[in-house]
């Protein structure tokens, strides 16, 4: 059931939200040199690796680690990256990930590949058998202000919760925060 619910929202999403995606397509390619697309290696289900698409927010060369552990995030970020990231439009093509089955709308956001503390946590608490989301419990819940443990705590709750109801809720819960631009530092 879960899948069909991707499935059919992610094709209503995309074509509600085509003339958006191509707009900010645009919008990257004007105000930075590079691609428009940004592929990160990210841990899906069962720890298997997936290219995950985000529209590039950050300059070319910015090493591939968690935006909290670069010295100073912002002096990577391209003119348009700081609103792209506060406002979300940076997961937009994301929906692309959901629509291969890599991505579930709603599950732990998906890991860096080198995020090692955060994998090995993951899979001590079972959470690794689920599918990565666009969104989580934990993001509606602090986002990138919730040390790693705290994270997987709520991945964990997510992992014995879950339900199309509570899915349903969390959706609702992620468009209060995007609106507000709650729980982003960068």
């Amino acid at each position: 059931m879960k899948r069909v619910f991707d499935l059919l929202l992610a094709l209503l999403a995309a074509l509600l939200l085509f003339v958006p995606i191509i707009a900010v397509a645009m919008a990257v390619r004007l105000t930075s040199r590079g691609p428009v697309f940004y592929w990160s290696d990210r841990v899906g289900k069962g720890n298997r690796i997936f290219k995950m698409p985000k529209f590039r927010s950050m300059r070319v060369g910015t090493p591939a680690v968690a935006t909290h552990l670069l010295s100073d995030p912002k002096f990577y970020l391209t003119p348009i990256g700081s609103f792209l990231r506060k406002s979300s439009l940076d997961e937009l093509p994301q929906l692309w990930s959901i629509l291969l089955g890599d991505m579930s709308f709603v599950g732990p956001r998906p890991a860096l590949f080198n995020q090692d503390d955060l994998i090995e946590f993951r899979i001590q608490h079972g959470v690794h058998s689920l599918v990565p989301g666009l969104t989580g419990w934990a993001q509606v819940n602090g986002r990138d202000e919730l040390p790693i443990p705290e994270k997987v705590r709520f991945d964990a709750e997510y992992l014995r919760r879950q339900s199309l109801w509570f899915d349903c809720y969390i959706l609702w819960r992620t468009a209060i925060k995007v609106l507000k631009r709650d729980g982003v530092t960068h």
